[in-house]
């Protein structure tokens, strides 16, 4: 199949397209809900079957009375998105709001891949700071309802204006599965010494642990090179449908850069399936590849992972877990419900970054 295919534009549609949005609803010209420090708010619970098509949003600080932007710039990862399907009492989408649309370290940046797409005025380019707006363009069905919540976990308010474009379905296939996505972060890893070889993935930085049915569909990850020298050494393993005890793996990979398409060390690209949107250092050199901090995505858009009964991901942190640095990523896959329980996230705090 041709994904990025327009032939489908061509079929009549059986669903019917509606919107939630943050319009003022008295008409006027207050278009954004203020979510007050530490409240969670639900901004839609849709009733199903359908699927949400798009959703695209922007967060910043409310004005101050002397008409100042008074604002927490770490809002990208204070705020925290969570999905829920089918009533189920536990998210399925688990991850801090800039991280879940591909932006790391809480900075700002503009890119486009085949799932996300975000764009901020250059002047804040690489800035930590939330005035940037974020797209999504992950099919998310759901049967019975979608529910999506906002919790904002610092003291300051935050304004929020939003999209959620959805599609209102008679049903849905049987085959149909559900989006998860779900923030980790190791800050820093441990280094391991060894005599450079790696027979196992037990210390590898873990990207992905699901049971059920499903397939893995990619990662992005933010690496913070805190020890300096070459960070993208590190394989990837995958366990399909078994104990990782069981060696080698099902997919096992050759570096770190080779699992994110790239060779000879990462370029500041934004492909459809792979990229680095943004390094600390972009110098036209390889300083880059030597300290600071990288944005990097993986998406398996054409080459999903298949699992029926549970899924295994990992990656070296520098060759054979050499390397003491600061990982965080976020995992996206569909599966089948009820997924296993997502570990909670690390506090506000923890997922800042110097």
């Amino acid at each position: 199949m041709n994904i990025n295919s327009l032939d489908h534009l061509t079929t009549q549609k059986n669903f019917k397209a509606k919107r939630i949005s943050s319009y003022d609803k008295t008409g006027g010209n207050a278009d954004a809900i203020t979510i007050s420090g530490h409240e969670e708010r639900i901004i839609a619970d849709i009733k199903g079957p359908g699927k949400i098509s798009h959703i695209w949003c922007t967060v910043f600080g409310p004005w101050g009375p002397d008409d100042t932007r008074d604002f927490d710039i770490w809002a990208l990862r204070n705020t925290v998105l969570m999905i829920y399907w089918d009533n189920e009492e536990e998210p399925s989408v688990l991850c801090p709001l800039g991280d879940f649309f591909g932006l790391g370290h809480g900075r700002a940046y503009t890119y486009e891949c085949a799932f996300f797409s975000t764009s901020c005025n250059q002047a804040i380019e690489g800035q930590v700071n939330s005035r940037i707006a974020m797209n999504c363009w992950l099919p998310m069905p759901f049967r019975k309802n979608a529910k999506i919540v906002i919790r904002n976990e610092q003291v300051k308010n935050i304004v929020m204006y939003f999209y959620i474009d959805y599609e209102e379905h008679p049903s849905l296939p049987e085959e149909t599965v559900y989006l998860h996505a779900h923030f980790k972060r190791e800050n820093p890893m441990q280094a391991i010494e060894s005599d450079g070889k790696n027979l196992s993935d037990k210390d590898n930085y873990e990207i992905l642990e699901a049971v059920g049915r499903g397939h893995y569909i990619g990662t992005n990850m933010s690496i913070d090179n805190l020890e300096g020298g070459w960070w993208g050494e590190g394989d990837d393993m995958i366990f399909v449908d078994r104990n990782r005890d069981s060696w080698p793996p099902d997919l096992h990979g050759t570096g770190s850069e080779d699992y994110l398409c790239h060779a000879w060390g990462m370029q500041k690209v934004s492909h459809q399936y792979c990229g680095q949107p943004w390094s600390e250092i972009n110098d036209n050199t390889n300083k880059h590849h030597d300290a600071g901090k990288v944005c990097v995505y993986r998406y398996h858009v054409l080459d999903p992972i298949p699992f029926t009964k549970n899924i295994r991901v990992s990656i070296e942190h520098g060759h054979a877990n050499d390397k003491a640095n600061d990982y965080s990523s976020v995992a996206y896959w569909y599966q089948d419900e009820p997924h296993k329980k997502m570990k909670p996230l690390p506090p506000a705090e923890k997922r800042r970054c110097k």
